[in-house]
């Protein structure tokens, strides 16, 4: 979920990104990566890529590492189109990202769906399809280009790759990536907006080939009262593959700061076109070591 940052010049510095220049008045973490860590008095606060669809652009310190996971997710969809009515639903348990602070404005994420079952039930033709197991492996890079430790703004980079790794006919079997493109804007009265644009290669669904799927979303949030904060959030997703129709959910949630290095949440994602899930209600937390 997204939080606040700072506007600034970038400079390429060898691997990574440099933190921008107005960024120098804060603490110097310039001098800090995976085995050296950044002192925990001096660490940023704690920001999450979930509960919400829109990631954030800031990355976890360098030498911390953070894991972010549901703990359950449930997800209902029926389908009436064309003449039939087929009801899916999917429980995913524990699908957890890890995150590892490389540089001051670098992480890497590792995402497993570690168990995933779904039960597809046709009801015209009165058959019932059951998958279970291992879901995909996917790998993200975090680069922040501004932004991490202060100030009004905060843009970042992150392209991903996803393996197939999943069991029993769970994935597409098929190498897929793409890039995402998070900023984050503090905005008056302690509002947060975030706005992500994502551009994905993946494989068609009907037949060989692959196409170009561009997602799109927008979450604004607040905190409600002390460490209880809320958030609403637009998501779409438009496919170049032919018939097929763009996705559309509002997704609603609430977060809780326990401590500076753990957050507790839980949300529900709402179908707003006849593509998209029904709903998806959700329970998980964050934590930061």
């Amino acid at each position: 979920m997204v939080k606040t940052g700072v506007i600034g010049g970038w400079l390429l510095s060898g691997f990574g990104l440099a933190l921008p220049a107005q960024e120098a008045a804060g603490p110097d973490k310039s001098g800090h990566h995976l085995l050296h860590p950044v002192p925990r008095e001096q660490l940023r606060e704690l920001n999450t890529d979930r509960p919400d669809k829109t990631e954030s652009p800031y990355t976890v310190d360098a030498g911390h590492f953070q894991l972010e996971l549901d703990l359950v997710s449930y997800t209902h969809d029926r389908d009436q189109s064309s003449g039939g009515d087929t009801r899916t639903d999917a429980f995913a348990v524990m699908p957890l990202n890890l995150k590892a602070g490389l540089l001051p404005n670098v992480d890497l994420q590792v995402i497993l769906e570690t168990y995933h079952h779904v039960r597809i039930h046709d009801r015209a033709a009165n058959t019932v399809d059951r998958h279970a197991g291992f879901g995909d492996v996917t790998t993200r890079l975090k680069v922040n280009l501004w932004g991490n430790d202060g100030g009004r703004t905060a843009f970042a980079l992150m392209p991903f790759v996803k393996f197939p790794s999943n069991q029993d006919g769970l994935g597409n079997s098929s190498v897929e990536g793409g890039l995402i493109l998070p900023l984050a804007v503090e905005l008056p009265h302690g509002f947060s907006l975030g706005l992500m644009t994502e551009m994905d290669c993946l494989r068609n669904d009907a037949g060989p080939g692959q196409h170009a799927s561009f997602v799109n979303s927008i979450t604004l949030s607040h905190d409600l009262l002390g460490p209880l904060g809320a958030y609403v959030e637009f998501f779409s997703e438009a496919s170049t593959e032919r018939n097929t129709p763009w996705v559309g959910t509002v997704d609603l949630g609430l977060t809780w700061g326990l401590t500076d290095n753990l957050q507790l949440d839980a949300g529900i994602n709402l179908g707003v076109t006849r593509s998209a899930d029904d709903f998806n209600p959700f329970v998980g937390f964050s934590v930061r070591f």
